[in-house]
């Protein structure tokens, strides 16, 4: 660090105020010839003489008398950086509330880089249904939430929207003239809502075969045959896929994954936000 050195520095200020080598070594715990050997480093890193000793005194030079005022501000300058990445080790906890159906794709990886980011934040983890989820939120009971918005709804920062799509296993898919066999979650599930009523808005009939609080049981159902269910098109679970147009199947419309929450002013809720919004964009397009 050559002159700046804010061990030199130091040193050279205890000297200014004390105007004595064996108090200014008194003062910051070293020995006389500590200080002595420090100004002779700062003096030959600067080139120039910043003392003029006698046996009776310390006086500055003209060099060293322009060196105070440069070295006040760059330790003043150095403690106001080590303050800021001191207060950067975020500390908390986080009651973090997260859709089924991220949770099983994205979501591991996102969290996993937050904590490595951020030891030490607690996080406290919910998965549920959105619906159920926006309930939580709003009892506050989670400090922040990812989920999907129901229809209408304009709280929450807009993440991204995608296309519902019906999804299912291997199976042949549901024939035209018989009643759509739904997989579906309780509700407030709100792609349980949107899947009803676009069938209902279309004619088409319709019969519950399966109804899962979780995806695993939702997914499970949908290998094994039991029916379709309606699903973000781009977080198919591993086995799934989508249905191909020739089922006739209506058109659910799009999802809205929003965030609510994350409002602590730089905390750690904030601090979380910030990576889901990040991996938002890596995941889609820019709305």
């Amino acid at each position: 660090m050559g002159m700046f050195d804010p061990v030199l520095l130091r040193t050279f200020l205890a000297v200014v105020q004390t105007r004595n080598f064996t108090q200014a070594g008194r003062r910051l715990g070293v020995r006389q010839s500590t200080v002595s050997q420090q100004i002779r480093r700062l003096e030959a890193a600067a080139g120039r003489p910043l003392f003029a000793r006698d046996t009776h005194s310390v006086v500055l030079t003209t060099d060293g008398a322009a060196l105070v005022p440069l070295a006040d501000s760059i330790l003043s300058a150095h403690q106001r950086a080590e303050h800021y990445f001191a207060a950067a080790e975020l500390r908390g906890r986080v009651r973090f509330g997260a859709s089924e159906d991220f949770v099983l794709t994205r979501l591991p990886e996102i969290l996993r880089n937050f904590r490595s980011s951020h030891p030490h934040v607690d996080l406290e983890l919910t998965v549920g249904l959105s619906g159920v989820l926006h309930e939580l939120y709003d009892r506050h009971e989670l400090d922040l939430v990812f989920a999907k918005r129901p229809a209408g709804e304009t709280r929450g920062q807009l993440v991204w929207r995608e296309p519902l799509a019906w999804i299912g296993g291997d199976a042949p898919g549901p024939d035209p003239g018989s009643p759509v066999p739904l997989i579906v979650y309780p509700p407030p599930s709100i792609t349980r809502a949107r899947a009803m009523e676009v069938l209902e808005r279309h004619g088409r009939r319709w019969r519950v075969t399966c109804t899962s609080g979780s995806l695993s049981g939702v997914r499970a159902a949908a290998v094994a045959g039991l029916g379709v269910t309606a699903h973000a098109r781009s977080l198919v679970p591993p086995g799934l896929r989508v249905l191909p147009a020739q089922h006739r199947l209506p058109d659910l419309g799009d999802v809205e994954f929003v965030l609510l929450g994350g409002t602590d002013e730089g905390g750690p809720v904030t601090a979380l936000r910030t990576a889901l919004l990040a991996a938002g964009d890596r995941l889609h397009r820019p709305l």
